[in-house]
């Protein structure tokens, strides 16, 4: 534990152990709640009734099984870090996704499950006087959710304008939770934009997608603000795009996102440098073998051959593509996602690790 964790359950008081990230894995969940007609939120804590020390915007990697596999995801805190004894992840039921759509049907209060972190970097700043934009679509709003009710909770003065998109306004997650937070938080400025009014032909707002006249408007001041953006890819995309014609500089635009397509996007592979020593990697499930150099990650690689493996970050922070090892070596740097006992295990991320000799891959 770093000393800015330790400094944190300090501040709050707390007297229980403390939820260690390299050492606890299990949880269990104690409530589920209905936030919208497809949205659910789950909430847990530790099986050794230990106490959880995080930052808002910061998420955790869940192992489900599912039909005698595990299927791993990464999800955001959506609650406060200030009410430790437990932790909250709002999960939006996704078409055709195959944890979603078993979370919303079977997970219920008493069930365990295993799960690392906290885990990620998409946290506020803590430079005095820092004004933020918090923009999110859809089920991004969670790590957002997490840093107001964070504001709420501790009388933050702060400078916040949040704007949330949503498909229509029966989508739009917290939103009765939100008005109320906009009351109590005095600098928090608060935008919904639904992209069109079915099911309330009488929204009061406006209504269509983000676009930089809108953020004009509702934002005048955007460039002397810290962008923090989470969404579905397409989303991100339009706003990095946006707030850059607006003046708002790289430096100060900060996203996180484990939108489900990225499990099948292509991972564009380094071409082969002269003289690199190449491996042969086996995938034993898939029964397939490919060549990968020295200077070439394996998930680079086995996405370019069209072998599956899910992932998110793709550089060794969420865990997402975490597989066993069956034989061989690897050189791997990956930034938190994987424990060291696992490692011990014969766990590794392909996401971040070049063959060292030929290997073996459960996958």
């Amino acid at each position: 534990m770093d000393i800015k964790s330790a400094g944190t359950a300090l501040k709050t008081g707390r007297r229980s152990e403390l939820w260690n990230p390299e050492l606890d894995d299990t949880l269990v969940c104690i409530g589920v709640h209905q936030e919208t007609h497809d949205v659910k939120t789950f909430t847990f804590a530790s099986a050794d009734h230990r106490s959880f020390v995080f930052d808002a915007g910061q998420y955790f990697l869940f192992d489900f099984e599912i039909d005698d596999a595990v299927e791993s995801r990464c999800y955001s805190i959506s609650s406060s870090p200030q009410r430790g004894n437990a932790f909250s992840v709002t999960v939006k039921r996704v078409a055709g996704g195959k944890v979603s759509n078993w979370l919303h049907d079977n997970l219920a209060a008493g069930a365990r499950v295993k799960a690392n972190g906290p885990l990620g970097r998409f946290v506020r700043n803590d430079r005095p006087g820092s004004r933020f934009m918090l923009l999110s679509g859809g089920s991004g709003i969670t790590p957002m959710m997490s840093m107001l009710r964070d504001m709420a909770d501790t009388c933050e003065d702060a400078d916040v304008v949040f704007l949330h998109a949503a498909r229509t306004p029966r989508d739009l997650i917290f939103r009765g939770e939100l008005a109320g937070l906009a009351e109590k938080i005095k600098g928090l400025r608060l935008h919904f934009l639904p992209e069109d009014r079915t099911g309330e032909l009488s929204w009061p707002g406006l209504s269509g997608r983000i676009s930089s006249d809108y953020l004009r408007l509702a934002v005048p001041d955007i460039a002397g603000r810290i962008v923090m953006c989470c969404g579905p890819a397409p989303f991100m995309a339009a706003a990095r795009s946006i707030v850059g014609e607006l003046g708002v500089p790289a430096s100060n635009y900060v996203e996180e996102s484990f939108d489900s397509a990225v499990i099948d996007e292509t991972v564009e592979a380094p071409s082969e440098p002269a003289g690199a020593r190449t491996f042969s990697v086996t995938f034993s499930k898939q029964g397939r073998t490919i060549d990968v150099t020295e200077e070439q990650t394996v998930l680079s690689c086995a996405r370019k051959a069209g072998i599956r493996i899910p992932s998110s970050c793709a550089n060794g922070i969420c865990g997402t593509c975490k597989s066993k090892l069956l034989s061989g070596s690897v050189d791997m740097q990956h930034n938190g996602g994987i424990r060291q006992r696992e490692i011990d295990a014969g766990l590794f991320l392909p996401c971040c690790s070049r063959p060292l000799t030929d290997l073996v891959i459960e996958r």
